[in-house]
């Protein structure tokens, strides 16, 4: 009776127990993500803008500066989208002249404007977040890691830092040494990274107290190996989620920039500078100003969906 006993209470500890190897913890993160609908399909949206910005100049019947003397010459006004076009138009249909987004008030491709003005608002976005992500990172690690006094000073440079206008720091910039898009990336990149650097700092004071870090320090490893190798891996986690929510803001402040004529100048454009530009012919062509809009208010909220899903993913509290 006991053997008996023994077997069933062997079998339902079977039954019970998983099935397959354990998971690790990225692999459970990455299968919490995809239950997430929301953040799934701000990735694919993502994608299809990324790859709008890849390929789009493969599909332009036009380049960025080429005017259409036909559509400027007829009406002495921009033409409009495909859909808008049709015989009845002193505009020339898009089956003929290729302007699938229509064209802006100097008779140019809005398509081949808004391919590159997706290249540029997004190559500043992501680029001002990386660069905002490695230093910052690196920083507050540092500045975690040893502690004290050399703690103290860091955290006091990042405080006065930030009590500094960021906006009026990126205009004088711009203004005194030219408008650029390096410029605008240094600019971006040189206060935008002081977030990032306090939640760092924060992260690496409660790692520096786990037995990894204590091994490694019994053992003589060099302080600076041990952030590389072993406070900055652990950090991925918070880095990734404050990355997908940088980059929307450092399009943001490209586009304010730009918006008010202090960001990539003619011929480049970008989401900003084709708002403004939108925003002035609103009478004459509502959908100079829809076409960017709509490609800028799309890439925001998927980032920002991106970004939360990626947080509830990656906290470690929702494991």
């Amino acid at each position: 009776m006991a053997m008996f006993a023994t077997g069933t209470a062997a079998e339902t500890l079977a039954q019970s127990a998983p099935m397959g190897p354990p998971r690790s913890l990225w692999a459970d993160a990455r299968a919490r993500f995809f239950r997430n609908r929301a953040a799934v399909a701000s990735l694919i949206v993502l994608g299809l803008v990324a790859a709008f910005a890849l390929f789009g100049p493969l599909v332009a019947r036009h380049s960025i500066e080429t005017i259409d003397w036909a559509i400027l010459g007829n009406v002495d006004e921009a033409g409009g989208p495909c859909f808008l076009s049709g015989p009845d138009n002193e505009i020339p249909p898009c089956s003929d002249s290729g302007h699938y987004f229509g064209t802006d008030a100097q008779a140019r491709d809005l398509f081949a404007r808004t391919v590159q003005g997706t290249q540029i608002s997004l190559m500043v976005g992501v680029v001002g977040a990386l660069i905002a992500v490695v230093v910052g990172t690196l920083y507050g690690a540092i500045s975690g890691y040893f502690g004290g006094r050399l703690d103290n000073v860091m955290m006091r440079i990042v405080d006065i830092l930030m009590s500094i206008p960021y906006m009026f720091v990126l205009i004088l910039l711009l203004v005194v040494f030219g408008r650029s898009i390096l410029m605008l990336f240094v600019g971006i990149g040189l206060i935008s990274w002081l977030d990032m650097a306090r939640i760092a700092r924060g992260q690496t004071l409660s790692l520096r107290e786990k037995e990894f870090v204590e091994a490694a320090i019994a053992t003589g490893v060099h302080p600076f190996r041990i952030i590389l190798r072993h406070i900055v891996p652990n950090l991925l986690g918070v880095v990734i989620v404050y990355a997908t929510l940088l980059v929307p803001s450092m399009i943001i402040y490209e586009s304010f920039i730009s918006f008010l004529g202090l960001g990539v100048q003619e011929p480049l454009t970008s989401w900003g500078a084709l708002i403004n530009e939108g925003a002035d012919q609103m009478r004459q062509g509502l959908w100079m100003l829809l076409v960017p809009l709509f490609f800028f208010v799309v890439s925001l909220f998927s980032f920002f969906f991106l970004g939360d899903g990626l947080r509830d993913a990656l906290d470690p509290k929702d494991r």
